[in-house]
This record gives C-alpha cells, structure tokens and sequence, in this order.
C-alpha cells in the first residue's frame, strides 16, 4: 500500500489509529514509531526525498463526556502529530469546531448527517486554524455512499464557502487509492473551485501539520502587520516643498 502511495506522487502519510467509544472501552496509547514499520523509508517519485511519515489519532465522539479525554493533559495524546475528531452530533460538532484543541474535525460522508451546518462554528474553527476532513474513498466503494459524500460536502461549502478543506483516503487497499490530481478532480465534484480543490490536497495539508507542531509545543506564530498611517502623520512627514503642492 505505501509503496504505491508514494508512486503517484504523495510525499507524506499519516498513519490513522481510530478509537470509538462507542464499540468498547479504548485508551490511547503510544504511536508506533515509522522506523518500526520502516527501517528504510522510500524515496519520493521525482525527488531525492524521503517520504515523511506521520502519526495521527481519530477520536469518535458520540457524548459530551468523550471530549474530555482531549482536555486532558494526557501525555501520549502530544505524541501524535495530527489529532482529528469525528462528532457524531450538532453539539459535539459545535464543541469540536469552537474549543477542542485539534487539527481536523472529520465530515461524515457515508450517510445523511443529522444536523446542518451552521456558520458561527464553522468560522470559528476557521480562524482558530482548523480544517474539515472529507474521505474521497467511501464515494469510490458505493454509489449510495457517493451521493451522501457529494450531498454533505456541498452542504459544508455553502457555509466554509471552500475554506480549510482537506480531502484525504483512509484507504486500506492500493485501489482505492487516487492521485493528487484525480482527488483534486474530485474536488470539484464538492463544490470547490479549481484553486480550492488543489489546496485541498496540497498546501492545506501543509498547514494542518503546522497547526500540529504548534499544538505539540504549545507554541504559536507571532507575525509583524505594518499599521496604516494617517494622513495627518503622512502631511508631516512631507517636505515643505510637496506641502505647499498638496495644500494647493
């Protein structure tokens, strides 16, 4: 699987560990190290690059009371470079998008959502940094399942407007598997435009690792804004001279 992965063009994985409360009892462990999996990591296609693996965990929260293993300060949860969350409600989905500290918050695409999107969570996760996740996979294996995929990503679009989209796999299998091209196809069978579809699978990706590191280390991005000046503080930096021009 991950040698194909690689030779269409992807120079990143991560690798999913999902845990749903909902089937037993999980805790969350330690993240396999990729030089376990991998004494030697492949070489990115047309690059000289190794490829870089990732570590991810998946929460599936279907109570309130779930989230509260993500406030925790639990010490194996900073070990993971991507932490995303699944709600299952329009409650979960609120809190997920407005305090719960992650990266992605995942869209359900293989059945009808139970709730719709509303703007006020959905631009706060925006500018806290967060992205949507939508698998392309499930529309691949079912045509029912392709409908509910395309029908709850337009929903999302109509309310993110194309913004912080991240289209990935979740694939088990070589075949369903896609190129960054043909995902970024897809994409606008999802409502995006061209630009957005290619940053669905490109430069926002990027962005949600970045989001991760900074999460890890608790540590932010502090950027310089130059602020406007006045007209009255830019007549006084004028000579004389283009002040006498001007005030004619």
């Amino acid at each position: 699987l991950f040698v194909f992965f690689f030779s269409v063009g992807y120079s990143a994985v991560a690798l999913n560990h999902v845990i749903d409360f909902t089937e037993k009892k999980q805790e969350i462990v330690k993240p396999v190290s990729p030089s376990e999996l991998f004494p030697s990591l492949p070489i990115v296609q047309g690059t000289s690059k190794r490829i870089k693996v990732l570590t991810r965990l998946t929460l599936v929260v279907s109570d309130p009371s779930h989230c509260n293993l993500l406030r925790s300060t639990s010490a194996n949860i900073r070990l993971y470079d991507i932490i995303a969350v699944f709600p299952k409600t329009e409650k979960l989905f609120h809190i997920a998008c407005t305090t719960l500290d992650v990266d992605l918050v995942c869209i359900n695409v293989t059945e009808k959502l139970p709730f719709y999107f509303r703007r006020p969570p959905v631009n706060m996760a925006i500018d806290r940094g967060i992205y949507f996740e939508l698998l392309y996979t499930p529309a691949i294996k079912d045509s029912t399942m392709r409908r509910y995929t395309i029908s709850n990503a337009i929903s999302l679009m109509q309310i993110c407007k194309g913004k912080n989209i991240v289209i990935s796999s979740a694939a088990e299998r070589p075949l369903e598997l896609r190129g960054p091209y043909d995902v970024a196809n897809l994409g606008l069978l999802f409502g995006l435009s061209e630009s957005e579809a290619k940053a669905a699978v490109s430069t926002n990706c990027r962005a949600t690792i970045l989001h991760g590191e900074t999460r890890k280390s608790a540590c932010g991005i502090v950027y310089t804004v130059k602020k406007p000046r006045k007209v009255e503080e830019e007549e006084t930096m004028l000579p004389a001279c283009k002040k006498a021009k001007t005030q004619t």
